[in-house]
């Protein structure tokens, strides 16, 4: 019992550190990073940090050629494309815009896995599906005039989940060879070079003239999401199971909604609160498949 309330602290933990790099990330983009620079140097010191701590675990990074092209999309999907969204969602829209939209990642996950014959999908799924997507679009109607940029940043955020839904799936074949930490790894310094390439410019022309509080906000974002996250969730996730500590990813979308409107001063209008009700609606009926998780 000690051992598993120290694991569910530990989720909880991870929970509550993904919900808040929302608020962080939305922060910094408003305080004077661009959105590519800011994920370039992220993923940069998350790359190194991480590669050094499952080289002191494992003794090695090493892996099989032929799993290199999985390896190879994995990161694409996970970083590369999923940076680029998420940066660029937070660009355009409130931070508990883009954390109720982020409450379909369940949804595309499962969808996912079906389109590649990994799952089946149920009638109960379907509606569940419906009902999210259903939420998804009032929460855009309720953005009033800002629909414009709100509804970018609204697909943006879809985006971003459907990248990672698509990571998780394909990482799951690897996870049968690999550590999560070794995959983590990999995929981190994979999926950091087409970031390099497709963020250099920013990066170049970024004034790093910046205060100091929007440093600290960097340096939580690399070393909360990216690098004690997978160490809290993994251990967490030997010790009680995944269909457990998925569950209580269902938390995510919420809390960082919370943070938002408390720690930025963000207002929902109730066309976007029922939305968001829809989303947290559609993630019950869909409870039964389990929802992969994972930092932004």
């Amino acid at each position: 019992m000690p051992e598993n309330a120290a694991a569910y602290a530990m989720l909880l933990a991870t929970v509550l550190i993904w919900a808040f790099n929302f608020t962080v990330t939305k922060y910094v983009l408003t305080h004077g990073f661009q959105p590519l620079a800011y994920s370039t140097l992220r993923y940069a010191a998350a790359a190194v940090i991480f590669s050094t701590v499952t080289y002191r675990l494992e003794r090695t990074l090493s892996f099989s050629r032929r799993d290199l092209p999985l390896l190879l999309a994995a990161a694409a999907l996970g970083v590369w494309l999923n940076q680029v969204a998420f940066t660029y969602a937070l660009t355009y829209t409130t931070a508990s815009t883009a954390a109720i939209v982020m409450g379909t990642l369940p949804i595309f996950t499962a969808l996912i896995a079906w389109a590649v014959r990994m799952e089946r999908l149920t009638a109960g799924f379907l509606l569940a599906g419906a009902v999210s997507f259903g939420g998804v679009s009032l929460v855009a109607l309720g953005s009033g005039n800002n629909l414009s940029a709100d509804l970018r940043g609204i697909l943006l955020t879809l985006l971003t989940a459907a990248t990672w839904a698509a990571y998780s799936v394909a990482i799951a074949p690897l996870m049968q060879r690999y550590s999560p930490f070794r995959i983590s790894a990999i995929v981190l310094v994979a999926g950091w070079l087409p970031l390099l390439a497709t963020g250099l410019v920013q990066v170049v022309h970024q004034d790093y003239s910046l205060e100091p509080l929007v440093w600290a906000c960097l340096a939580f974002a690399i070393l909360g999401p990216l690098v004690l996250t997978n160490v809290l969730w993994f251990t967490a996730i030997s010790r009680v199971g995944p269909s457990r500590a998925t569950l209580m990813t269902n938390l995510q979308p919420f809390l960082a909604a919370i943070f938002a409107l408390v720690l930025l001063s963000e207002r929902m209008t109730a066309l976007q609160v029922a939305g968001g009700i829809a989303i947290g609606l559609g993630i019950v009926l869909a409870r039964r498949r389990a929802p992969v998780a994972g930092a932004v």
